[in-house]
């Protein structure tokens, strides 16, 4: 199958676009993902595909839990932000204010809404893992914002990786 041809048609699944907290310990970082779907309804659990290689995988794996925080479609520019690791300082990640979640994970004070959850469930899919968290703790800051998706930026994420790799 044509890489290129694999792009193009995955890149039209209309995904969420959102920064997902993560800690193990007093080590924290946010990360920008868009593959995110609500996944079950008893319990409710949230699923989300993470890099094997990224921090924040790590992360999950060693603190067992995650935060998945939706941004507005107003405000799309934090998202290129996160696309590596954050600088942690204090009650902020990459100049963003966070606080500490229930689980211990961050929370980010300007997402619209948020769901903290905990893993449950965690699948090698190949290149990412997906980790399956119920949700423990949740909350909405604006009800008429509209929450940002990947066709609100520039951003592609998805198909074969870049080179046909």
């Amino acid at each position: 199958m044509d890489s290129e041809l694999l792009n193009k048609v995955t890149w039209k699944i209309p995904n969420a676009l959102a920064l997902i907290g993560s800690g193990s310990g007093e080590e924290w970082n946010g990360m920008t993902a868009s593959w995110i779907a609500q996944v079950s309804m008893e319990p409710v659990l949230i699923g989300i595909a993470v890099d094997n290689k990224a921090v924040t995988h790590r992360l999950i794996t060693e603190g067992g839990s995650f935060s998945v925080n939706l941004w507005s479609a107003d405000d799309t520019r934090v998202f290129v932000k996160f696309s590596k690791p954050a600088s942690h300082d204090g009650d902020t990640l990459n100049g963003r204010r966070v606080r500490r979640g229930v689980t211990g994970v961050p929370i980010f004070l300007e997402a619209i809404a948020w769901m903290e959850c905990e893993v449950r469930h965690q699948l090698d899919m190949g290149t990412h893992t997906f980790f399956a968290g119920e949700i423990v703790a949740a909350g909405v800051e604006d009800d008429d914002a509209r929450a940002a998706a990947m066709s609100d930026t520039r951003m592609k994420y998805g198909g074969v990786r870049r080179g046909g790799h």
